[in-house]
């Protein structure tokens, strides 16, 4: 009888502890959450050479790099609703592997020249990669870009999953890389509407576009976006932040500029089938669709051969893993699309894949 009663009163004391332990690390997130201003002014990291856009032909390259952490070897602890635990699933990846991400991004970066980089989820100083600053790295490797970054990930301590308390996710420092060939004469941070309620909000992204202006020959401003659009929402989320988007780019048309938006939008193309790739086997997968006349008259510029995203349930299998597609551009009527391609990395190093971007800019409009 002793013995059971000392069981149950150890039992008791570890519910106890892991008790305080949850409060702790909630009221310690609340008191630290990052609660940004709607309008930011960016400062570039580095400058670049060209101050002014002299061709009308221009090119990008959109990725969501995946913060170094999640190729083709990982599967993911969150997407598979491990809350709690991780389900045997990863919630870091081997710092090798990591290393081998960033490598694989730097050397995309070589062998794929662009007139402006577009990434999302680029880490500089995380526990998940190692605090290793990637957004550095990328600037290094573009010498005579401008380089600019905007948070949308900051927490001092993740505390996912719940019950593994002494492995989380921990320190989150994270945002949007844009990386161009050109100096903007502006660059600002823009905060999307809509939060999730409390607790979840302190520890998920604050979803954000960052914009980014430059001076043409014409006298006309061209306006590059780097956006990344909710993911774990029914959709609230996302609809309040496309008609925030929605209403910038109309203002910004209505002064006769340019404007090119490039992100992952954790959404798909208008009328596009979400399991076009692998038909009826989404395994109860879903995905829902920008609307068709979002804005009506601009593009939408995507290419429906290659997809750009996959899940993370399980490590990548090619023809097994299900895989769609959320990343793409949408540009003004005043530009001309010249080409859209997706770089088939079969995933080794992001759950995302490269999009380029090939446009003229029609300066007689």
């Amino acid at each position: 009888m002793k013995s059971i009663m000392f069981i149950l009163k150890l039992i008791g004391i570890a519910l106890l502890l892991f008790l305080l332990y949850v409060i702790i690390a909630l009221i310690h997130g609340t008191l630290t959450d990052f609660k940004p201003d709607e309008i930011i002014k960016l400062e570039p990291d580095s400058s670049a050479n060209e101050k002014v856009i002299q061709d009308s032909v221009l090119t990008f390259a959109n990725w969501n790099v995946g913060y170094s952490g999640l190729g083709a070897e990982s599967d993911f602890f969150y997407d598979d609703g491990g809350f709690l635990t991780s389900k045997g699933k990863m919630i870091r990846a081997p710092r090798k592997n990591v290393e081998k991400n960033l490598a694989g991004a730097l050397q995309f970066i070589k062998n794929h020249s662009a007139d402006f980089y577009l990434f999302q989820e680029v880490d500089v100083n995380s526990k998940r990669s190692y605090h290793i600053n990637a957004h550095e790295k990328y600037a290094q490797t573009l010498p005579g870009y401008a380089a600019t970054f905007a948070v949308n990930f900051k927490s001092a301590r993740v505390p996912l999953p719940v019950l593994e308390f002494w492995r989380v996710m921990g320190k989150m420092h994270s945002g949007l890389g844009t990386y161009s060939r050109f100096q903007p004469t502006e660059s600002t941070r823009y905060q999307f509407p809509g939060s999730y309620g409390w607790p979840d909000r302190i520890f998920h992204l604050d979803r954000c576009f960052a914009a980014h202006r430059y001076s043409t020959m014409s006298g006309k401003e061209l306006v590059v976006i780097n956006t990344h659009n909710s993911a774990y929402d029914d959709g609230t989320m996302k609809k309040q932040q496309m008609t925030y988007l929605k209403d910038y780019l109309e203002k910004e048309y209505a002064k006769g500029n340019f404007v090119v938006v490039g992100g992952d939008w954790n959404q798909c193309p208008p009328e596009f089938q979400y399991d076009q790739f692998m038909p009826g086997k989404g395994g109860g997968y879903s995905q829902i669709n920008v609307e068709k006349e979002y804005v009506p008259g601009w593009q939408w510029a995507f290419d429906e051969k290659v997809p750009t995203n996959r899940k993370l349930t399980n490590v990548y299998k090619k023809g097994e893993t299900f895989s769609t597609l959320i990343d793409f551009y949408l540009v003004s009527p005043n530009i001309e699309i010249l080409e859209v391609k997706n770089i088939d990395q079969n995933f080794q190093y992001s759950d995302h894949q490269p999009v380029m971007l090939k446009i003229r800019l029609k300066e007689n409009q």
